[in-house]
């Protein structure tokens, strides 16, 4: 069983929770009526026994007389073991956190404020947010039933077993269906569509999604996300590396995308021969190279030198740092905290210490402060913002096939489904670069897979611009456009 998994209350008397409330919320388009419904959804072994529960948060557009054809978007986090609270306090909800004109700014304490989320997607579609087993709500009612829950084709066949009930619970299976991952949820969503028209471990389930909102991308053409890729890692770092010294270093008057994709351009062609013909350059191409590598990046000549024109991850953020004083953040490098060695070195990779993590407690303030009450949510059980798993426990099976295998599988398979990835130009913790290679090297249809990056981190939703965006480009998807001409 995974370490982190608590209770904080007697499960052996579980009877499944069911909140509904009603209200109203003004959009940009006007003011939409809405119910929800907030309810375990319960698994159970072959002797009738409940073993685990997936939380839903269901909000329904109150005044549609036939949903048959209204999209139904599914939504959750990644992680895994993450719960559903930063996407559903994020900018799915009908109430959203406040957020700040400088993404620096939340200095995690008190006052936590929420407003109504005037870009929530109710106008268009029907939202489902999602907790998986052991998780926000959810639960894992028996322990010795881990191991059918906590594998990525597991997970994946469990939010598909949930997806299946919940459509025939509120007779929606002839509604367009959309999963909306983020991280790891992205993973989620591509193994769940791959097995959804074919066959997973367990059952067959004969679904088809018309389309998948991915968020920060995990998925990969290799087993491991960044690992196993036949390609240059510091190659297909160039957007965001670069995003990050125009960010912080302003080494150009040219705007954030031009700049992104001038050195891109660079990255892809002249950068990558480079590396390719190693000692075959003379002289004066090496140097050349080195000037606009770090021109590009903010890594200093020398350090190119000394590592013949590479770096890694945390390297880079230390040389674009330099003489600031500040640790940028892993998952939003437009955040930073001033900067801290221990002797047992730096905490780069450490989640707890990201800068990123000032927004952890404000998220979770206006879930249970103001989210739970509105949706009349009055639970005894902890909420577990995240149960703290490990990806290898997720891994330590061989799974049958490559999360990019199985998204490229499912668009095969079904002619219609469209793909969006949207990418924080600032997150290194999944860069946008690995969306391009994973688009080309995993032959996603061209003509129905999009890309667009956003002034952002891993959370690319985090300020007003970005949630207006993200939440725009996503209405325009659902209903058939092109998210990437906006």
């Amino acid at each position: 069983m995974p370490k982190g998994l608590y209770k904080t209350e007697n499960l052996s008397d579980f009877k499944p929770a069911r909140f509904t409330s009603e209200g109203t919320v003004t959009l940009r388009s006007g003011t939409i009526p809405y119910r929800t419904v907030c309810e375990d959804n319960v698994f159970y072994n072959k002797e009738g026994k409940a073993i685990a529960s997936i939380f839903s948060y269901s909000y329904f557009r109150s005044d549609v007389k036939d949903p048959t054809d209204r999209p139904v978007l599914f939504g959750f986090n990644g992680g895994p073991g993450s719960s559903s609270m930063m996407v559903h306090v994020g900018f799915l909800g009908t109430k959203r956190m406040k957020y700040f004109a400088d993404p620096d700014q939340p200095t995690t304490l008190p006052p936590y404020e929420a407003v109504d989320n005037i870009d929530c997607l109710l106008d268009v579609a029907d939202i489902v947010v999602v907790d998986p087993v052991a998780t926000g709500y959810g639960l894992l009612l028996d322990d010795s039933c881990a191991d059918q829950f906590f594998t990525i084709e597991d997970d994946a066949e469990a939010l598909l077993t949930f997806i299946s009930n919940w459509l025939t619970r509120y007779k929606r299976w002839l509604s367009p269906k959309y999963l909306v991952g983020e991280s790891y949820g992205c993973i989620r969503s591509a193994v769940a569509a791959g097995i959804a028209g074919g066959g997973g471990k367990k059952r067959s389930y004969a679904m088809a999604f018309d389309g998948l909102v991915l968020i920060g991308n995990s998925i990969t053409t290799g087993r491991y996300f960044n690992r196993d890729i036949p390609c240059e890692q510091t190659v297909l770092a160039m957007p965001t590396v670069a995003a990050i010294n125009w960010y912080h270093n302003h080494p150009s008057d040219q705007g954030l995308e031009e700049f992104i994709q001038e050195a891109k351009q660079f990255g892809d062609t002249e950068y990558m021969m480079a590396l390719y013909r190693g000692n075959s350059l003379s002289r004066e191409e090496y140097e050349s190279v080195r000037k606009r590598l770090s021109y590009y990046t903010g890594i200093s000549e020398e350090y190119l030198d000394e590592h013949l024109l590479r770096w890694d991850e945390e390297g880079a953020v230390k040389q674009i740092a330099r003489g600031k004083g500040v640790d940028f953040s892993r998952y939003d490098a437009r955040m930073t905290l001033p900067h801290f060695t221990t002797q047992m070195g730096t905490n780069y990779n450490t989640v707890k210490d990201d800068p990123s993590a000032k927004y952890s407690p404000y998220f979770h303030a206006v879930f249970s402060g103001v989210v739970c009450p509105t949706l009349n949510i009055d639970l005894k059980r902890d909420f577990l913002s995240s149960a703290g798993f490990s990806y290898d426990y997720f891994i330590r099976e061989t799974y049958d096939r490559l999360s990019g295998e199985q998204l490229s599988s499912a668009m095969r398979r079904t002619p219609g489904m469209r793909v969006f990835f949207a990418n924080g130009w600032y997150d290194l913790c999944t860069q946008i670069g690995m969306v391009y290679y994973l688009a080309n090297h995993a032959w996603l249809p061209k003509d129905r897979t999009f890309i667009k990056g956003y002034p952002s981190g891993h959370m690319l939703y985090i300020g007003d611009e970005n949630i207006k965006a993200l939440n725009g480009d996503i209405k325009t998807f659902v209903t058939g456009g092109d998210p990437t001409k906006q």
